[in-house]
């Protein structure tokens, strides 16, 4: 039984969890499988690149804050999971050897309105490198069981899940190479899709998020979520997987027409993220992009930043994710 339940989360408390080594060899692990970036997989390649030097993927930074916390209180707390997270800013680059911590601080509780038996609280979370700096910022709120409370009511997974899919190709096999100068709000990109068999999720969650409805499907049945469901941060990773999919295209695509490749930097974080739906075991979601601003960077010359909403959606036709993003786009003329 959770030791921990709503009542013990007390706001203005902090709290620092864990010591997780970076390696290299991590780094590239996640990004090869995730964010196959040059700066993420290539050492070499990176030096050459928007950052100059091998980095871990923002997604993999917010994967290892995740298992911070996992293992200094949230497998001990009646969770639920989480809605989604206000903001993520990503601060400084993860580099290899890096040594790091999460700090917690409860900023806020709240009883649920629609559920009363679940309590709400607002977590500001902070990965800290050794030398006391701050490599992401993060808020976010999460559900927890009320103490004496009786069970939630699981939720009844669907049947229309496909153990045995694929990931899924964008219809369109020649994206435009888009230089800063060429992006125009609106136009949305079609990523394609990203499978989630129960051996990705198991794997991912095992590593990352070992709470009990991400990793043992028999006890995810008796759980909120009635079935064995994807961490939310795959969910993430699986959209950022595609993104890098799409990318590859575009570059092979220009390079086949003798033009130079539009190159990304990095991104400085995002907003607004929601999980709005539980992605399950079988579940294929297809990833869109969509441009909705961009401005030239101040601290950046030949760069801009471009500004996208992004969603993720079921084959059921429901949307499953979406978020706010921002990335450092080169432009032609720099």
């Amino acid at each position: 039984m959770p030791r921990l339940h709503f009542e013990d989360f007390i706001p203005g408390t902090s709290q620092i969890y864990g010591s997780h080594e970076v390696s290299e060899e991590s780094i590239i692990a996640f990004a090869r499988e995730y964010d196959p970036q040059p700066f993420h997989v290539d050492p070499e390649a990176a030096k050459d690149t928007f950052v100059g030097t091998l980095i871990g993927s923002g997604w993999h930074s917010c994967s290892i804050n995740m298992r911070l916390i996992s293992d200094g209180f949230l497998l001990d707390t009646a969770a639920m999971g989480a809605p989604g997270i206000e903001e993520v800013r990503w601060l400084k680059p993860m580099l290899p050897g890096d040594v790091l911590c999460s700090r917690v601080t409860v900023m806020e509780t709240r009883t649920s309105q629609s559920r009363p038996e679940l309590g709400l609280v607002r977590f500001g979370l902070e990965l800290i490198d050794q030398s006391d700096k701050a490599v992401l910022t993060q808020t976010n709120w999460i559900l927890i069981a009320r103490r004496g409370a009786p069970p939630p009511t699981p939720l009844r997974p669907p049947q229309e899940t496909s153990p045995a899919g694929e990931d899924v190709e964008p219809a369109d096999p020649q994206p435009s190479n888009l230089f800063f100068e060429d992006i125009q709000t609106g136009v949305t990109q079609d990523l394609g899709a990203y499978h989630f068999s129960a051996e990705r999720i198991v794997g991912f969650a095992r590593e990352f998020d070992p709470q009990r409805f991400h990793v043992d499907p028999d006890a995810a049945r008796e759980s909120l979520f009635g079935g064995l469901c994807a961490s939310g941060w795959q969910t993430a990773a699986g959209w950022m997987n595609r993104m890098c999919a799409h990318r590859n295209r575009v570059a092979q695509g220009a390079r086949a027409r003798g033009e130079r490749v539009a190159r990304l930097g990095s991104s400085p974080g995002f907003k607004n993220l929601r999980w709005l739906k539980p992605v399950y075991a079988g579940d294929t979601i297809r990833y869109r992009s969509t441009f909705t601003d961009k401005r030239r960077s101040g601290s950046r010359p030949g760069w801009g930043l471009a500004f996208h909403h992004n969603t993720g959606t079921n084959q059921r036709g429901e949307e499953v994710f979406s978020f706010d993003g921002v990335v450092f786009w080169e432009a032609r003329d720099g």
